[in-house]
């Protein structure tokens, strides 16, 4: 005859704890999204110059303010990721088109794919090393979108609310864990 075997239920409350426990950790961490990448490769906007003809001394004011506007898409500001928390390579620029729209071009992006990346502008400086991980979210910041990618040539559209001259860098922020795991400079071109 076999041994019966008896589990008393605290026994069986902690092994029901530990998948719990598990599952949520395998939610949470998403570490299949280190082994993984989602490549995005956008259309992105010509860049042209802005126009040095001078207006017609016969112009009006307004026709003199028009003949000074871009001609096409300029870049206003541009930058090259760190590397964060995790390693990222890419630049990042804001371009004004020539519609007067504001747009982000994030170009050759390479950094991990992760739980819950967002593409943020901030107002903080970007400081090299882990001192520069969780910085982005102390002072002003505005969300763009979900990251399109972890590799390649993207394209975010700002609100036409969003001034971008408030914002001096671009983080590819991980919103779950609070924390950059790139980010780039915002130079004025």
């Amino acid at each position: 005859m076999g041994k019966r075997i008896f589990r008393s239920p605290v026994a069986w409350a902690g092994l029901a704890f530990a998948v719990v426990v598990a599952i949520l950790a395998v939610y949470w961490f998403q570490p299949w999204k280190l082994f993984t990448d989602t490549y995005v490769d956008e259309a992105l906007p010509l860049v042209g110059a802005t126009s040095a003809t001078p207006a017609p001394a016969s112009a009006t004011p307004s026709h003199a303010a028009s003949a000074a506007a871009p001609v096409g898409n300029v870049i206003l500001a541009a930058g090259e990721f760190v590397t964060h928390e995790h390693k990222t390579t890419g630049s990042a620029e804001i371009v004004r088109l020539a519609d007067g729209r504001h747009q982000l071009v994030i170009r050759d992006l390479n950094t991990s794919n992760g739980p819950d990346l967002r593409v943020w502008l901030t107002d903080q400086p970007v400081t090299r090393g882990t001192a520069g991980w969780r910085v982005f979210d102390d002072g002003e910041w505005v969300e763009l979108a979900r990251l399109k990618g972890n590799r390649g040539d993207q394209v975010y559209e700002l609100a036409a609310s969003v001034d971008p001259r408030d914002f001096r860098s671009v983080s590819i922020w991980c919103k779950r864990f609070s924390v950059s795991f790139g980010a780039a400079d915002l130079k004025t071109t």
